[in-house]
């Protein structure tokens, strides 16, 4: 099978394409090209389609659309609500992507939910950043978070949560550029935006990888810290629980009913419920890209 990819840029470490580099590589393994020399078998387009190769069956992979009132939705999802219109089959992320996109969307013909996964050989053979490790080797416990940083992301909230459950002798590492939340601490430090390989080393030093982004889909960073054996602290509000793993630890918060956000911030977040994550995922990118393999065989069969 040759797959035409639309709207990725593999030279990108934004989280859809980040995952694309990943399903090339193990979709690759697989026996799966995506190779220009070749005829094209069947379109993945991430998202939105920009209109290439129209003839070709579309899968489209959706990762999340928007929602919040204080913009223009109708006009920011039309084109991928066209998309998924055209598309002959649709890969969700999580069942949390597939509910919300049905509410809103109606559901669709064909689809399947796939999780993001981990690149599980790469975790083995990466080059360790030993400045790192030793910066933090005095801690007892290394906490981390990392992101693209904004509101729904919840920085604060991920602080404050430190704040009250860290050790007097845990540190905490914030990844990414242009926090949010930024405060003075001994215990606090702002790495700014990391190269793959010392992220890797940053989750691989950490115990504990802290996530209460409210409403996110399947975050790319939970699957590599999970992966690097980091016990998940995320809420229980969108999509990240389902890729957690079962000994997370899940902050409840209010079911949303898929209704427009009419706010520019995120719900507070009351840390008085929690409870040990009851959901099983295989977050092996091998497992991700064969499943992805079986079904554009399906959809390839489907659409003769």
């Amino acid at each position: 099978m040759n797959v035409y990819l639309e709207n990725v840029n593999l030279s990108s470490t934004t989280g859809p394409n980040y995952f694309a580099q990943k399903l090339v590589k193990y979709m690759g393994l697989r026996g799966t090209e995506f190779n220009s020399l070749f005829p094209y078998d069947v379109k993945l387009t991430f998202i939105e389609s920009v209109g290439e190769r129209p003839d070709l069956p579309m899968i489209q992979r959706l990762d999340g659309i928007y929602f919040n009132a204080n913009f223009d939705c109708n006009r920011m999802n039309y084109n991928i609500k066209r998309t998924y219109e055209q598309a002959d089959a649709v890969v969700f992320q999580t069942e949390f992507n597939k509910n919300l996109i049905f509410n809103w969307f109606g559901p669709h013909k064909q689809w399947s939910v796939i999780n993001n996964g981990a690149d599980m050989l790469y975790l083995k053979n990466f080059t360790r950043c030993a400045d790192l490790i030793n910066q933090f080797e005095s801690f007892e416990n290394v906490w981390s978070c990392a992101a693209h940083w904004h509101a729904f992301k919840r920085l604060k909230d991920n602080v404050k949560y430190f704040l009250a459950h860290g050790g007097e002798k845990d540190c905490l590492v914030v990844a990414g550029a242009s926090p949010d939340y930024v405060i003075d601490h001994p215990r606090i430090f702002y790495a700014g935006n990391l190269s793959t390989d010392k992220l890797l080393t940053l989750f691989e030093i950490s115990t504990y990888f802290i996530h209460l982004a409210y409403l996110d889909h399947c975050p790319n960073v939970v699957v590599d810290a999970r992966a690097s054996d980091c016990k998940i602290i995320c809420s229980s509000a969108g999509g990240t629980r389902e890729i957690a793993g079962p000994s997370a630890t899940i902050i409840e918060e209010p079911e949303w009913d898929f209704s427009f956000l009419d706010i520019k911030e995120p719900p507070q977040i009351s840390y008085n419920e929690v409870v040990q994550n009851d959901i099983e995922s295989n977050i092996s990118m091998a497992r991700s890209a064969k499943s992805y393999s079986s079904f554009f065989t399906e959809v390839l069969e489907n659409v003769k």
